[in-house]
Order: C-alpha cells, then sequence, then structure tokens
C-alpha cells in the first residue's frame, strides 16, 4: 500500500468510527413527551434503544406527586446508559404550570415582579426548585428572560417579569440562582427575545422589526446576566428577526445561535429548541429537515411535546448524518457538552422516595410564602 492509500484508508477508517460515534449518541439530541399518566411500553423502547437524552411533561402526565414521581422513576429506569435523563417541565408559575394540586400555586412572574423584592423572586424559586427536585424533576424551562415590549403581545404578557431590561435582568437573575440552589436547572428564553411580537408562535410564525443594536442593548441584557448567574440553559424562539436573518426563524438560524449567541455572547451552554411541535416550525418546514436545520444551526437539544414527533425527528437525525446534511462531527459536539453538563450537575440517579413527598410538596411555608404576593 502506497503512502496515499494508507493516508485515504486511515481517513475514511476515521470518517466511519466518527459516523458510527455519532450515530449511537445522536439520541442524546433529543427531548420527547408522550401521553398519558402511565410510561407507554413505546416510550420505554424508544428511551432505552435509541438512547433519548430526556423527557418532557406537561399536565396530560400529571394526576398527583405519588403517580408523577413513579413515572419518573420507570423512565429513569429505562434509559440507556448511566447518565440520567433531563427529565423537565414548563413550570413558570400562573398560566404556565403544568403540575397542580398539591404543588404550590406560583404567581405570574409580572406579579412576583411587582412586590420589587429579587430577595422573594428567589425564594418562590426555591420553592418552586424544592417541589420539582423531589419528584425527580431536574430541569425547569423558566424563567421568561423576555421583556415585555409590546403590550399587544399574545404569548408573553404576564409571563414577563416586567417592561424594561433592568426589572427583567434583576428578576430573571434572582429566579435563575434560586432554581439552581435547589438542583435544578434553570432556563432562560426565549432567545433572542420574544416580547415585540404580535403573533404566537405555537399558532403562526411571528416576526420582528427590531435592529440587532437594539436587541444587543435591551433585549440580550437579561439573557446575559442570568448567564453569569450560573444558568446552563437557553432556548431558542421559533421567531424571524428580520433585520438579522430574514430567512429563517432563530431555532434554524445559525447567524443567530452559533454567531451571536455562541460567538458574540461567548455562551458555553446548552442551547434547546422550543418545541419544534409548534406551528412556527411544523407548518413551514419539515418534519425531519427541521431537526437538521436546528442542529446545523447550534441548538444541541430538540424539544417534541409528543413521541411521535419525537420519532420522526430523530429519523430525520439519522438521515441527516447518513445522508451527509448533518455532519458527525456536529453531532458529537452537542453530545459532548450534554454528556459533560449532566456529569457535572445531575446526581447519580437513584428511585425517588414515594412516601416523602408529603413533607416536601405543598407545604404551609411554601403557602405563606406565596401568600406575600398575592395577599
Amino acid at each position: 500500500m502506497s503512502p496515499t492509500q494508507r493516508a485515504e484508508y486511515h481517513r475514511e477508517t476515521m470518517t466511519s468510527t466518527l459516523l458510527q460515534n455519532a450515530r449511537a449518541a445522536i439520541g442524546e439530541l433529543v427531548l420527547t413527551g408522550f401521553t398519558g399518566p402511565d410510561l407507554p411500553e413505546t416510550t420505554r423502547q424508544f428511551l432505552r434503544q435509541d438512547g433519548i437524552g430526556g423527557i418532557i411533561l406537561f399536565t396530560q402526565n400529571y394526576e398527583g406527586t405519588g403517580q408523577i414521581a413513579e413515572l419518573i422513576n420507570q423512565a429513569q429506569e429505562a434509559r440507556k446508559g448511566e447518565l440520567p435523563l433531563w427529565v423537565s417541565v414548563d413550570h413558570e408559575g400562573g398560566r404556565v404550570q403544568r403540575f397542580r394540586k398539591p404543588f404550590t400555586k406560583i404567581p405570574e412572574a409580572s406579579d412576583i415582579a411587582a412586590k420589587d423584592s429579587p430577595k422573594l423572586a428567589f425564594e418562590i424559586a426555591k420553592l418552586i426548585g424544592r417541589e420539582l427536585r423531589a419528584v425527580g424533576v431536574n430541569l425547569d424551562f423558566a424563567p421568561v428572560a423576555d421583556i415585555n415590549t409590546n403590550p399587544n403581545n399574545p404569548v408573553i404578557g404576564k409571563r414577563s417579569f416586567g417592561g424594561d431590561e433592568e426589572t427583567v435582568s434583576k428578576f430573571v437573575t434572582a429566579f435563575t440562582r434560586g432554581l439552581i440552589s435547589e438542583g435544578v436547572q434553570a432556563c432562560i428564553k426565549h432567545f433572542p427575545g420574544h416580547g415585540d411580537t404580535h403573533l404566537d408562535s405555537h399558532l403562526a410564525l411571528p416576526s420582528i422589526d427590531t435592529d440587532l443594536e437594539t436587541m444587543r442593548n435591551r433585549e440580550w441584557r437579561p439573557f446575559e446576566k442570568a448567564m453569569r448567574a450560573g444558568c446552563n440553559f437557553t432556548m431558542s424562539a421559533h421567531i424571524v428577526c428580520r433585520k438579522v436573518d430574514p430567512e429563517v426563524p432563530a431555532t434554524l438560524s445559525k447567524k443567530i445561535l452559533t454567531d451571536l449567541l455562541r460567538g458574540e455572547l461567548h455562551y458555553t451552554g446548552i442551547i434547546v429548541s422550543d418545541d419544534m411541535e409548534m406551528k412556527a416550525i411544523a407548518d413551514h418546514f419539515g418534519a425531519q429537515d427541521a431537526p437538521v436545520r436546528a442542529i446545523n444551526a447550534g441548538c444541541d437539544l430538540v424539544i417534541y411535546r409528543s413521541e411521535a414527533a419525537a420519532r420522526a425527528g430523530f429519523e430525520g437525525l439519522v438521515k441527516g448524518l447518513e445522508t451527509g446534511k448533518l455532519s458527525a462531527e456536529r453531532v458529537l459536539e452537542s453530545v459532548e457538552r450534554l454528556r459533560k453538563l449532566k456529569s457535572e450537575v445531575l446526581p447519580p440517579w437513584k428511585p425517588t422516595e414515594i412516601t416523602e413527598l408529603g413533607s416536601k410538596i405543598g407545604t404551609n411555608e411554601g403557602t405563606e410564602l406565596v401568600g406575600q404576593i398575592t395577599g
């Protein structure tokens, strides 16, 4: 074999190894939902056979504290490998709180901010973190870091801490620290800022005309400060920023996620997509093409509220890897980032003790704390 032939053989072997490693680990990039209060056998198989990175829970999955803890136990038992799953939920408070009684009912972000006490916001976030952690949740898609600059915004509104950068930054930072202090990862959302839209990205594809300089000096400040406070997750927005990247929404924009968020803001944490089944994505980009575009843009983790859509997205990622639309290097970059963070922030998993939940969730202390805002 000539030196040229040996070099070519070496390159082919390296490429083949990278592809095999990426294919074996690609499930780490997917977060799946599923139907009902019990773990379906199909979901169990999906988690185990395809090495899916985590689950997202909704109201439809919840019947009570013991039930949700046992459901999470079953999901963790089904996982592939030693590292725990991301077990996530949207638990902001107000109208976005998936777990009902006996979980403490948390006020809207705007009502928390109205008390003008970051310390109180910190304690509220600690309360959320304690209750979520008690049942096995380790990732909360909160707080909202968007500035409510458009009073006609149909999706943010009272979910935001306020209409100016200083207020939102102050409370987002306190809230982030509170969650993390209880062992639950916070996720700031929705980058690069969803506060100035007039459409709901659950139902349509919104766009904004905010220029880049305004974003730098207004929308991005709460995100930057939360990152400095230790936030390891940032969720992308399904919005088109016409003066930054007019072609695609931020979730699919390499300019926004890689060049600006990673490059300009030096963000080294996890970039997670908003739900890929929202109409802003699902109605405009292919079910199998969209996740490939999201990962190529810079996302590390793509969310699906249903198992069927998660399977289609997973198949799209595998196909993208096989056809060369998605490089093995790009996949392994995100896999390494996700696994490294899991090893750093998630303790080795052990089953939740159901009998201990009554003393940790819906306590008088939690009710009294919330009463400082609602009373």
